[in-house]
């Protein structure tokens, strides 16, 4: 089991590596206000989100999946960049961090200026055909859903993580969106549960770990292999790893140390901490 550290220890890592590589995840934009996926377990908080199969197979799941974005789109599309991700986009222009992969879908590494990223489970802002490949905009897509689907909007709502929604029931008779070129299922661009990340995306992650000469995994319980594996690899080279996240995580027997304290605290004092050595 990794000791638990305080902050001086996360000063301390990052002034011993200079290209450190980051994973992120949930736990990263639950101040923005984007739900998280897990408990302090590890275990669902939520139910379990649509796979990938599932929604290829069955309008009925399709329905469901796009009255319940419909219902989370409008909250997911205003959460803005919060002091964690600003942390992380601060350490890049200071050259202490080597890139930063996301396990997120909410694009805000991006709005927050973080140039070398991955997203590796796509971005929530694209719908994509499954036939020929076009592409649209999430945001416009939301007014036509809600134009066809006027009852949707007079439901109960709880949002959920990604851009979901939890109905207080369902709705027979949603329209779903179709591709305007070819009448193929739209699909949001990301990667469901029980789908492939792109193997050229991988591939570039696992060149990222082989780059590094650290690795700090940010707000994530590890759950899912597709970041996982890039731990993993990082343990076999004998990386140094280090964690902020509160709650059990999938590679506690491999942690340097873990901060178990809220990310966005921990990142802006960082910051904070090592611009005020740098001065």
């Amino acid at each position: 089991m990794s000791a638990v550290a305080d902050q001086d220890s996360l000063e301390s890592f990052f002034r011993a590596h200079h290209s450190v590589l980051v994973i992120t995840g949930a736990g990263c934009s639950t101040s923005s206000g984007i739900a998280d996926y897990r408990d302090a377990n590890g275990d669902w908080k939520h139910a379990s989100p649509i796979m990938a199969q599932d929604f290829m197979r069955s309008a009925t799941v399709r329905q469901r999946y796009w009255a319940r974005s419909m219902r989370g789109w409008p909250a997911f599309a205003r959460a803005a960049v919060n002091p964690a991700h600003e942390a992380l986009a601060s350490l890049e222009r200071m050259g202490l961090i080597h890139g930063v992969i996301t396990q997120n879908v909410d694009g805000l590494h991006q709005r927050a200026g973080q140039r070398k990223l991955i997203e590796l489970h796509g971005n929530l802002q694209w719908v994509c055909c499954t036939g020929c490949g076009a592409r649209i905009g999430r945001a416009g897509l939301q007014d036509w859903l809600s134009r066809v689907n006027p009852r949707v909007n007079t439901l109960p709502a709880t949002p959920a993580p990604d851009g979901d929604a939890q109905l207080a029931r369902e709705l027979d008779g949603v329209r779903v969106p179709e591709c305007a070129y070819c009448g193929a299922i739209m699909k949001p661009d990301v990667v469901f549960y029980g789908e492939s990340v792109p193997p050229e995306r991988v591939r570039e992650a696992y060149r990222w770990v082989d780059e590094a000469d650290a690795l700090m995994v940010v707000g994530s319980s590890l759950m899912v292999y597709s970041s996982y594996r890039f731990v993993r690899r990082a343990h076999e080279r004998g990386l140094p790893l280090v964690a902020i996240n509160q709650g059990k995580t999938r590679a506690d027997d491999w942690w340097h140390f873990k901060l178990a304290k809220d990310c966005t605290s921990a990142l802006q004092r960082l910051v904070g901490e090592l611009s005020g050595a740098a001065r």
